[in-house]
């Protein structure tokens, strides 16, 4: 689950949707001149809709529902809805920090317009919830594709499933897919890590959990608004210098976060050991990344190959890294070659 937003990237009160009176979430834009909501149009015609996502939950057509997980920010469930299976995301509000829980929940409606293979597909999403389906400690309620029980994290270090090269190299253009797409909407994910990419039944990889996210546009990238939203969001192994240091948030963050999850496939090992206040200086201060010159897996000739391809994407510097597209050829050409 991502980690506690400060208050500032909060909407004004006075905007949000109120339980109380029956509006429903909608997600958030960035622009130049504030804060924009987009209502999306409701069509579920008898079933879950495959293009657009609804801001009702037919709350009496949910079957079976079964826990799967939980985290700091809410709790997810398998269930069936309308004659599919689906993934029921319930977003708490944080003892801590309740501002940012809320702002959690819309953040995670980001993307949820979009619909491209490698990204989990938003059905619906609500902060209308029944007292029988709900607790006073719930802020809304999302449902989603249900992609399976796995994520990345589980299949690296697990250790029973093989992840030979064609395979890492597989997951990795899943995931550079996805981005691409993402990045082309203006969507900023700023917490890519092994843990948010599910793993279908299918062995498809598909980008999870935008409670992190951002809506950009040309206009905010560079501001000093974006800086001040970001650098505390996301998880510090894979989070990117300018981020840890309040500048500005641009595509080029989650290129820095794929690059330390590439090593993680390809290696199985942890990115960092050691305190995590050394970590979070040494990445600024020395450059402190994860090991590829003394690594054995990056020994062959498709190793040194990957070796380059990451110290590209977690350069120092935002902007000698290569964009999602880029780095998708990058990986194309490396599966030509296995």
């Amino acid at each position: 689950m991502p980690s506690p937003i400060p208050v500032t990237r909060l909407l004004p009160r006075d905007i949000y949707p109120s339980v109380d009176i029956g509006v429903c979430s909608s997600p958030l834009s960035k622009h130049s001149h504030g804060y924009t909501l987009q209502v999306p149009v409701q069509r579920l015609h008898g079933k879950v809709a495959s293009r657009l996502w609804s801001s009702v939950i037919h709350w009496k057509q949910l079957r079976s529902v079964q826990p799967v997980g939980s985290g700091g920010f809410g709790s997810v469930y398998r269930a069936e809805y309308l004659g599919e299976t689906v993934a029921l995301k319930r977003v708490k509000k944080c003892a801590k920090n309740q501002l940012a829980s809320r702002q959690s929940f819309w953040a995670e409606l980001n993307a949820a317009h979009l619909r491209h293979r490698n990204i989990v597909r938003v059905i619906a999403a609500t902060t209308c919830v029944p007292a029988d389906f709900g607790d006073e400690s719930s802020i809304g309620t999302i449902l989603m594709e249900f992609v399976g029980s796995r994520n990345l994290q589980q299949v690296i270090y697990g250790g029973a499933e093989p992840l030979g090269e064609d395979r890492w190299l597989r997951y990795s253009t899943d995931i550079a897919h996805g981005l691409m797409f993402l990045h082309s909407h203006g969507v900023v994910h700023l917490d890519i890590k092994p843990a948010n990419v599910l793993v279908s039944n299918e062995d498809v990889c598909k980008i999870a959990d935008f409670g992190c996210s951002l809506k950009l546009d040309g206009a905010c990238e560079d501001s000093s608004l974006s800086a001040r939203l970001s650098h505390v969001c996301g998880t510090y192994t894979h989070r990117a210098p300018e981020l840890l240091k309040g500048e500005g948030v641009s595509p080029k963050a989650d290129i820095f976060s794929f690059g330390i999850t590439l090593w993680q496939l390809i290696t199985r090992d942890p990115p960092y050991t050691g305190d995590r206040h050394y970590v979070l200086y040494a990445v600024v201060a020395h450059s402190l990344r994860p090991s590829v010159q003394h690594h054995p897996a990056f020994r062959s000739e498709q190793g040194r190959l990957c070796g380059a391809l990451l110290g590209r994407c977690w350069s120092a510097e935002a902007g000698c890294r290569p964009s999602a597209q880029e780095v998708l050829s990058h990986l194309q050409q490396l599966r030509a070659h296995v």
